[in-house]
């Protein structure tokens, strides 16, 4: 298991929330939410489909994106 890292930009849209990783926004990492909490948590569901199907695909990765052969945790505040 690899864990893969990258930065989102979520920005303010109308009435909802934005959320794209700008590295793979091309490939479809891009969603939105009814709150800036829920666009983050769409888009880690979007990104994980994204990096998987790249994957999948035998497709490199941004050279953006690091990947960790160990388990990370990251904090949002």
């Amino acid at each position: 298991m690899k864990s893969y890292i990258f930065t989102t930009v979520i920005e303010k849209d109308e009435d909802v929330w934005r959320a794209y990783v700008p590295e793979l926004e091309s490939r479809g990492a891009a969603t939105w939410g009814n709150t800036r909490d829920e666009a983050l948590r769409n888009m880690q569901e979007v990104a994980q489909m994204v990096i998987e199907e790249l994957l999948e695909e035998g497709e490199p990765l941004p050279p953006s994106v690091t990947v960790s052969d160990h388990p990370v945790v990251a904090v949002t505040v």
